[in-house]
């Protein structure tokens, strides 16, 4: 049954089969992804064959991906990424040789040739940048320490996979000189970057203050900018992904961001409904064949090894292996990039049809594994904690004491919600003490000029044991924005178990969460549960110090 896919008939009956198949799969808790993705599957050439010319669908799925990646560049907080630069260069290089190595070994014992099972390892290495954080965006994660490690790996990630596309584009080309071709994406590349520089300075700002004074206006322009930049990048030889990334950042320190994050997300989820199902219109059984077998060998390693792979890595760092656990299993996909450089590959003649089909079925067990994974990352690493306990390097950075005192307001963890709620602390006078599992969190801190008033102590929120090492009995409050509910129960009994009189204030990123507080409210061990999402930093605090005052009246 073939229809053109140019035409709006076709394009309407394929929104309308995604519609009830991502009906039926909400209802029954199923990942909507999977099911964009069997959208694609059915109208693809495996089944009816309706996209077998998919440019519409593909330029929608573009589209999507640059807005997806303009709105993380426009949520993109410079300090909390710089914080995890030297782990996430390090996890992105070994992430890449350790998986190399690992799927050309499988490859080769599957029977592949040298320089088939080569490319095959490499187009293993690299993880979905969109997947992963539209995932992660989900589960409100990408300020979490995993979710700041995974986010700085990819963008490690996307370095290195265009330095291999500027290779094979060379080849495909036949461009012998390929360290001129470098070096003219490298000057390119720093043009781009001192006109975003410029254009942020001087340009944005007085710009944005007369296109806000339309919300319509506002969209229009956003999109302008977004699209406009990636085509640009496109055209200096990177990728539509950096040029929306840097476009989206360059808007980051405005004041309109919130605005322009709010405007276009309804836009990215549907224009993303393309791109996954565009994946699943790709996969053609007929062209795999054989290569089935290998195909969930190495899905069941990138699936399974990648976790393990970044628990090795960052034990040796100083990071807990659950951090480590975490962002691997955040990564535990390959890559749109995948399919480009297979593509690419088969394109200059190193490889064929047959290894393409490979990759992509790799792609669709790997990305749909990730999205079952992912939103229980959480529960899996507390069901596995003795185990992963076990892998921890035998000398890790153990739990600090205390060692000041005088302090107003006790803080554990420090994504986005927790540093405005440290800032608004400390313009107030206060002390703060930050208990943070990041080894490097004193960077951060110190890049936010608030280090005079803010100590940090390294310790871990589910250990009901370190509590005692914390001075309790003086502090006015005391803040969780660990978003856990195991984590934070464990840690309010603790709290008060060890002396703590004070308010406890949990954070949640959901009414479902918030509800399994219940218990813990009637009793007082939690006496406020905040929404990072709703409430400001100077709510929050408004609310602490109403707590605060009923108490003292209470006790008076």
């Amino acid at each position: 049954m073939e229809l053109e896919l140019d035409t709006f008939g076709t394009t309407a009956l394929i929104l309308v089969l995604a519609a009830a198949i991502a009906f039926l799969a909400h209802r029954a808790r199923q990942p909507l992804i999977i099911a964009f993705i069997v959208v694609g599957i059915i109208a693809g050439p495996s089944v009816f064959d309706w996209v077998h010319e998919a440019e519409a669908l593909e330029l929608f799925a573009e589209i999507g991906i640059a807005i997806l990646l303009f709105l993380v560049g426009l949520k993109l907080d410079v300090n909390l990424v710089r914080s995890v630069g030297p782990v996430a260069l390090a996890t992105g290089l070994g992430q890449i040789v350790v998986t190399a190595i690992v799927g050309f070994g499988i490859a080769t014992l599957f029977g592949l040739d040298l320089l088939a099972a080569a490319v095959v390892g490499v187009a293993i290495t690299f993880s979905s940048t969109i997947i992963v954080v539209k995932l992660l965006a989900d589960q409100r994660e990408l300020d979490e320490l995993h979710g700041r490690v995974a986010l700085g790996l990819l963008i490690v990630q996307d370095v290195v996979v265009i330095i291999v596309m500027i290779v094979l584009t060379s080849l495909g080309e036949g461009t012998t000189d390929v360290g001129a071709e470098a070096l003219r994406i490298l000057l390119s590349g720093g043009g781009l970057l001192l006109g975003i520089a410029i254009a942020m300075r001087w340009v944005l700002p007085w710009l944005l203050d007369r296109v806000a004074t339309s919300q319509e206006l506002l969209i229009v322009w956003s999109v302008a900018w977004a699209i406009g930049i990636a085509a640009l990048t496109d055209v200096l030889g990177f990728s539509i992904e950096v040029g929306a990334f840097l476009a989206g950042f360059a808007l980051a320190s405005t004041r309109y961001r919130e605005q322009v994050h709010a405007s276009l997300s309804g836009l990215r989820d549907f224009l993303l409904l393309f791109f996954f199902i565009v994946l699943g219109a790709e996969l053609d059984f007929a062209a795999i064949g054989a290569q089935v077998p290998l195909a969930i060998a190495l899905s069941i390693f990138v699936l399974v090894g990648t976790p393990f792979i970044m628990i090795a890595i960052m034990s040796l760092m100083g990071y807990p292996a659950r951090v480590g656990f975490l962002a691997g299993l955040a990564i535990a996909q390959i890559s749109e990039f995948s399919l480009i450089l297979i593509a690419l590959t088969r394109d200059v003649g190193l490889v064929g049809d047959d290894i393409v089909g490979l990759i992509t079925l790799i792609a669709l067990i790997t990305i749909g594994g990730s999205s079952y994974l992912i939103p229980y990352s959480e529960r899996i690493a507390t069901r596995i904690e003795p185990f992963l306990s076990r892998l921890q390097r035998r000398n890790p950075r153990v739990p600090e004491p205390a060692t000041g005192s005088g302090y107003d307001a006790i803080v554990f963890g420090h994504g986005r919600f927790g540093t405005q709620l440290i800032r608004e602390l400390v313009d107030e006078g206060c002390r703060v003490l930050l208990v943070e599992w990041d080894p490097f969190a004193e960077v951060r801190l110190e890049d936010e000029k608030i280090a005079d008033r803010v100590d940090v102590v390294f310790g871990d929120a589910r250990s009901p044991d370190f509590p005692e090492t914390l001075p309790l009995h003086d502090v006015r409050y005391i803040i969780s924005t660990v978003p856990d509910v195991d984590t934070n129960l464990v840690l309010a009994g603790a709290l008060r178990h060890h002396g703590a009189t004070c308010p406890i204030a949990v954070t949640v990123h959901t009414d479902k969460q918030a509800s399994a507080y219940r218990p813990a409210l009637i009793d007082d061990t939690i006496s406020v549960v905040l929404h990072p999402f709703r409430d400001a930093a100077d709510d929050a605090l408004d609310t602490l110090r109403r707590l605060e005052s009923a108490r003292s009246d209470d006790e008076s």
